[in-house]
């Protein structure tokens, strides 16, 4: 019972997390795709033309929203993974290292496969298993032949 009870508060974490994750990346959707003048203005310092504003907040959109759908929430996980790597990337090019951006885009992308690991068991089988299979690798003999 106490296992169950455990496994329960981990997924119940774990959706307290994504629900965060998800509403920090909605409403940053939402205003890329509402483009104020501050966003404008942010788009100005990445060199991104303004034009890229609705299509990059529809991916933003489409990539959360598959995140949050339990079915597709992994292939959400590895867009956003992706999303996030490229915001992080920008801001790497533009000699903004550790930047508030960076770190935010880090933190939400720490956050995004922890709280799925938390709440989905086939991640967690995911890591069990590559675990696993260190494990039975160490318990090979060993032929020298690598």
């Amino acid at each position: 019972m106490h296992r169950d009870s455990t496994g329960s508060a981990a997924q119940w974490t774990g959706r307290i997390i994504s629900a965060v994750v998800v509403l920090a990346l909605l409403a940053d959707a939402v205003s890329i795709l509402m483009f104020p003048p501050s966003m404008q203005a942010k788009f100005a310092a990445t060199g991104f033309p303004d034009a890229t504003a609705p299509m990059l907040g529809m991916i933003l959109l489409i990539c959360t929203i598959a995140y949050a759908t339990p079915r597709t929430a992994v292939v959400g996980a590895i867009l956003l993974t992706g999303f996030l790597g490229g915001a992080i990337c920008t801001h790497f090019r533009l000699g903004e290292i550790g930047s508030p951006p960076q770190i935010i885009s880090l933190v939400l992308g720490a956050c995004v496969w922890g709280a799925l690991y938390l709440r989905d068991e086939r991640v967690r089988s995911l890591f069990a298993a590559n675990s696993l299979t260190a494990e039975a690798r160490r318990d090979l003999p060993q032929t020298g032949a690598f």
